[in-house]
């Protein structure tokens, strides 16, 4: 006769106010395995406990857009830092601002440098070595710069082997087209690169001059990602129109469309819409764009994330229902469900049994300033501010 063994859970989080199917109320969450065993304190009990009172329990977030870890790589113009411990500290604020599954966001441009060849292939290569050494779950956003016509082939390589886990499509070409006259838009740009002002400009000109077959190449890097089932995005959609192309080709996430008749148009064909969480933190946008805040009341937004900034998708959520947009029930999605969804995560983003036990607690006193005292990920704690609320079971 088979005997079934109910082993207890790992860890129970007590008096705790937590988002569970769709609203904040009281409820005891039990973590065993690294998933969620109950979130109604059936499970048994624990070997640890991890009193929550006092402090909202959510979701940990998932940050689908982000290269603030640019900065611990070179954090002033040609002043490089060793990519491992550049990572290791990317790593430490992305986990002490609550996020517990991190996209970096690497682009692979046509210039040398920061953005170039050697320095994609490095980061990759280093993100493949330690990432287990990582608190949080860190993944790949490979950023391409669409006039990278050389890396074509490279990427499809990478694509099928999985070694990145989402795509988009850039173009910054017109920025740096523009900049050409305007030092002080340029001088970042050849800083940046390592190559002479006369080097640079020579390089924006040929590369710019290959401009006629970027459209095909897009084209067979979506069919490499969607037969691999990378997960697509189109970044900086100008109209309706080019929103569509990229749609039809499996980009089914718009990045920061620049048009709200672009995001209205994304939305109404149920596109993902990423936009940034420090422009909700800030009250607009850094560049002119319409306020992030005002897209998410539309429904023109549906996702928010760090952009460059790790601190933001924590206070952004927040800030939306304190200004009156969204209940924190439901703005809390932008930055943990529906992020999950788009990247095609579906064991995160919510509070509920058999899900990763991927949580963050956070002391809302002050709903403008959200401070976080722990994270946990996969069921550990990897951040913990104040270890007095954890103890064994008496």
């Amino acid at each position: 006769m088979n005997i079934s063994v109910r082993t207890k859970p790992a860890i129970r989080v007590e008096a705790g106010q937590a988002l569970v199917d769709g609203h904040i109320g009281p409820a005891t969450i039990e973590v065993e395995g690294g998933l969620i065993a109950s979130v109604d304190g059936s499970a048994g009990a624990a070997a640890l406990r991890f009193r929550a009172d006092g402090l909202t329990v959510l979701p940990g977030i998932v940050d689908i857009h982000g290269d603030a870890f640019e900065r611990q790589m070179m954090p002033r113009p040609g002043v490089g830092f060793p990519l491992d411990i550049a990572f290791v500290e990317s790593d430490r604020q992305a986990i002490a601002n609550g996020i517990t599954t991190v996209f970096h966001g690497l682009t692979w441009s046509w210039e040398p440098g920061l953005r170039g060849s050697d320095n994609a292939r490095a980061v990759l290569a280093c993100l493949e070595r330690i990432g287990p050494q990582l608190a949080a779950e860190t993944r790949i956003h490979l950023r391409h710069e669409t006039y990278n016509l050389d890396a074509e082939d490279e990427i499809v390589g990478w694509l099928a082997a999985r070694r990145i886990h989402a795509l988009a499509f850039n173009d910054h070409m017109d920025i740096a087209l523009a900049s050409t006259g305007r030092a002080h838009k340029l001088d970042p740009m050849v800083e940046r690169s390592g190559l002479t002002r006369e080097e640079f400009l020579a390089l924006v000109e040929r590369t710019h001059a290959r401009g006629g077959e970027v459209p095909a190449s897009i084209a067979r890097l979506a069919r490499a990602a969607v037969a691999a089932g990378i997960p697509l995005l189109s970044h900086d959609d100008t109209s309706p129109g080019q929103r569509a192309w990229f749609r039809d080709l499996g980009c089914k996430i718009a990045e920061f469309p620049t048009t709200i008749e672009t995001a209205r148009a994304a939305a109404q064909a149920g596109d993902a819409i990423v936009l940034g969480a420090p422009n909700v933190v800030r009250g607009g946008s850094h560049t002119g764009w319409t306020k992030a805040a005002d897209m998410v009341g539309l429904g023109y937004c549906s996702i928010l994330a760090s952009d460059y900034y790790y601190p933001a998708p924590l206070v952004a959520p927040f800030r939306l229902a304190a200004d009156g947009v969204a209940p924190l029930h439901e703005a809390w999605q932008l930055v943990s469900a529906s992020p999950a969804a788009a990247a095609g995560l579906t064991d995160r983003g919510s509070i509920a049994a058999g899900q990763r036990a991927d949580l963050i607690f956070v002391d809302a006193a002050d709903p403008l300033r959200p401070c976080l005292v722990a994270t946990m990920v996969a069921g550990r704690f990897a951040y913990l501010a104040d270890a007095n609320r954890l103890g064994a079971r008496p």
